[in-house]
């Protein structure tokens, strides 16, 4: 593959995620019409689908260091195409998420096996920035997947937003098929016994890095996480946005990652990892507080959540690549066990956080402002009391002496 092939085909695998969480959040409030449904399980559709998404990947990831990385993505590709479809023709809420589960189970290996090619082909800095340019990709298809969302909801009904979602998977399947060759050099013959994978697993969980970046992504997440599941039933039943005006509300905050994503490959370049992190890191927490103090002083109101939570986007378009890149980067061998390890890691803490949501006012502003706050205090935190700990940016500030 040539590198934009290489970028084009990782934007599409990783990009996957967003379009299938996106794309169906201004249909929420018309799949809890159209079926009956109260607001707590049609959140419940997002939320299986994330679990059942990080635990798919602990199976994924040795499937994938025992067999490749292209069996897996054509066997999860094809599997997400079905459970679209599947979704598209459901008749009750229990169909659609028993549907969204196997979905979940089928993205789990194309977004395991997007991280594992990024550490079969480059170093953990190289990682970065090459994460940083697919992760570009995967704002524009969120940038337009709010947008097409919105649209296919007014036009076509809530169904058709899941015909799109088989569509967008089934493109995905052709081009994995017709352009990836191979990654990974050497398949692992014996990653699938269990005394190889226990040895894995307690080789990856056991290092120092893979925890700093993984939680890092996964904090960052965590805040966006909280978006996805209130911020429909907050602008649309709380603020009265229409589909539409809230499809914009989602293409601001994908247009903020996406800048991030392109700032990140700015600062990497120019003040290496930990302080790249160390920017995202104020960013996050700013982007909370503010967010706080703005409904503390009756200041808040859609743009008082809105702007603020942009300014997260942004911070989040920088600790994706760097964490997501950073959590793999010392396991050459055992890539696809250290991605899946990761992922599983980062949809428990989504899973937690939609936990947390239930047991509030979802669809009141106060719940998703904390929660935003949490999440970026801790990303401050691991920003500047364990990122610069890490191996990673020792051996990167090693590396930077010699040369200077």
């Amino acid at each position: 593959m040539t590198e934009l092939q290489t970028v084009v085909l990782l934007s599409l695998l990783l990009g996957l995620q967003p379009i299938t969480t996106d794309l169906y959040l201004p249909a929420l409030p018309g799949i809890t019409a159209s079926l009956g449904a109260s607001v707590a399980q049609a959140q419940q559709t997002l939320a299986a689908m994330l679990f059942a998404f990080g635990v798919a990947q602990l199976f994924w990831g040795p499937l994938s260091d025992r067999f490749g990385r292209k069996p897996i993505l054509l066997a999860g590709l094809s599997l997400y195409v079905a459970a679209a479809l599947g979704c598209t023709f459901a008749t009750s809420m229990a169909q659609l998420l028993g549907w969204r589960v196997v979905q979940g189970v089928a993205l789990g290996a194309s977004v395991m096996a997007g991280r594992a090619i990024v550490r079969d082909l480059h170093d953990p800095l190289a990682g970065a920035k090459l994460l940083s340019r697919a992760f570009s990709g995967l704002g524009l298809l969120a940038c337009l997947s709010p947008l097409v969302g919105g649209a296919t909801v007014r036009v076509l009904g809530w169904r058709a937003t899941f015909f799109v979602l088989a569509v967008a998977g089934a493109i995905t399947l052709a081009l994995t098929w017709r352009i990836f060759r191979e990654t990974l050099a050497r398949r692992n013959p014996h990653a699938l016994r269990p005394a190889a994978l226990l040895q894995a697993w307690r080789e990856v969980l056991g290092h120092r890095d893979f925890w700093i970046f993984t939680l890092l992504a996964s904090s960052s997440y965590g805040g966006l996480f909280t978006f996805l599941a209130s911020s429909s039933f907050i602008f649309i039943n709380f603020y009265r946005f229409s589909p539409t005006e809230y499809s914009l509300v989602m293409l601001a905050s994908a247009t903020s990652y996406l800048c991030g994503t392109v700032l990140c490959r700015r600062l990497l370049g120019r003040f290496g990892l930990r302080r790249t992190v160390q920017a995202g890191g104020m960013l996050s927490c700013a982007a909370g507080v503010v967010m706080v103090i703005l409904l503390l002083i009756g200041r808040g109101g859609p743009m008082g959540l809105l702007l603020p939570f942009c300014g997260f986007m942004i911070a989040h378009g920088i600790h994706q690549p760097c964490g997501q890149s950073g959590a793999v980067g010392a396991f050459p061998r055992a890539a696809g066990v250290a991605s899946a390890l990761s992922g599983f890691v980062m949809m428990s803490i989504a899973f937690l956080t939609g936990v947390v949501l239930g047991m509030l006012a979802r669809d009141m502003p106060w719940p998703f402002a904390g929660l935003v706050a949490f999440w970026g205090a801790m990303l401050f935190v691991l920003a500047f009391a364990f990122v610069p700990r890490s191996r990673l940016v020792a051996g990167e500030s090693a590396q930077a002496e010699r040369a200077g």
